[in-house]
């Protein structure tokens, strides 16, 4: 993998890259290129040999300047992707499809004199909005598209793609590295990003500490602030936490449907499990409690009252839990969890998972 430094200085000056979602050998890549730099050649060999949907990622805020409303607006905000409905320039392109017509349609989108009016929709360009915070908030490429721009001193937008092999089959691993040797491109991880943004910056904080007393036992309440969103965030600690003992760990986020309401076609009670789990556990522990940052994400749920709402978490919005363990102290730790899915998240904040251990759930 190439140092993510060599990845950013590579990006200001228009060069793009392959960013794969962790090093396991299924993991999925994208093309990230800066879009100040997507013209009609960069759009034609994204299409020619990545072979993916080409879409644009920009922020909320552009989003918002633009006024592209979310093309599945009462989706859950943890299931399905952030397209916005899709854009043409207004003027200075013929169908739109070509590659000249839809790099017109990016520098259009990202210019920062470009109006609502510039745009109409349908088009053929797919724009994606960013998770405020980027990858420390979401751990997906669309938010390493914008944080990579940004970080290059350029736009904060980037055009996405995702590579695919000749058979029409995802790249996996393998495929990347052979994808980016042959094209002369360099390689990256979203966990060197995330590191690399680590070292940089941090988004929470801690604002209240105090004992809390619960059915399952005694408990060291810790809460966190988003910097970002202003959301708060929980942590329960049992135990000294440091070097030396792996501490025993769960990373929740909350669900009112079926954390407190018991939704019947929700997942199992994986939270009153792991606070007795917890609550039982010698060691050090701590249960962290994420929540949704988005307000109305429970009129959103009950449009669909799907268990997809909160069983995602698992790989792409670990960010903010991994910055309230590394604040805790944590660095080595067993994990709570009855999913196997590698989390790229995790590595890339130097939290280490020596042990997985399913969550015995209460009947």
């Amino acid at each position: 993998m190439a140092s993510m430094e060599d990845i950013v200085d590579d990006a200001g000056r228009g060069e793009p890259c392959v960013l794969v979602d962790s090093d396991d050998e299924d993991a999925e890549g994208s093309i990230l290129w800066p879009a100040a730099f997507a013209d009609a050649a960069a759009i034609s060999f994204m299409a020619t040999h990545a072979r993916g949907l080409i879409c644009l990622a920009i922020t909320a805020q552009r989003a918002d300047e633009l006024r592209l409303e979310l093309m599945a607006p009462r989706a859950p905000s943890s299931e399905g992707r952030p397209f916005t409905v899709s854009i043409e320039a207004r003027e200075g392109v013929t169908t739109g499809i070509s590659a000249h017509d839809r790099a017109r349609t990016i520098q259009v989108a990202i210019a920062a004199d470009s109006l609502p009016s510039d745009l109409v929709s349908p088009g053929h360009v797919f724009p994606m909005v960013a998770r405020d915070g980027g990858v420390l908030a979401r751990a997906d490429h669309v938010e390493a598209a914008v944080d990579i721009a940004r970080l290059a001193g350029l736009a904060p937008a980037g055009v996405v793609c995702g590579v695919l092999n000749a058979d029409g089959s995802t790249a996996r691993l393998r495929d990347l590295r052979e994808f980016a040797a042959r094209h002369g491109l360099r390689i990256g991880s979203i966990a060197d990003l995330i590191e690399y943004r680590r070292r940089l910056e941090c988004q929470v904080e801690e604002v209240r500490r105090g004992p809390f007393k619960s059915l399952y036992g005694d408990f060291t309440m810790h809460v966190f602030r988003n910097r970002i969103d202003d959301t708060e965030h929980v942590a329960l600690t049992r135990g000294r936490i440091g070097p030396g003992m792996p501490t025993l760990v769960r990373m929740h986020q909350v669900d009112m449907a079926t954390d407190l309401l018991a939704h019947a076609e929700a997942r199992q009670a994986y939270l009153p499990s792991a606070m007795r789990m917890i609550a039982n556990q010698e060691g050090p522990a701590a249960l962290v409690l994420v929540r949704d940052p988005d307000q109305d994400w429970l009129s959103r749920r009950m449009a669909g009252m799907q268990d997809k709402a909160a069983k995602q978490m698992a790989l792409r919005d670990y960010g903010v839990g991994a910055q309230i363990l590394l604040a805790l102290g944590v660095r080595d730790m067993i994990l709570l969890s009855s999913s196997r899915v590698k989390l790229a998240a995790l590595a890339g904040y130097g939290l280490n998972i020596v042990e997985r251990r399913p969550i015995q759930t209460i009947l």
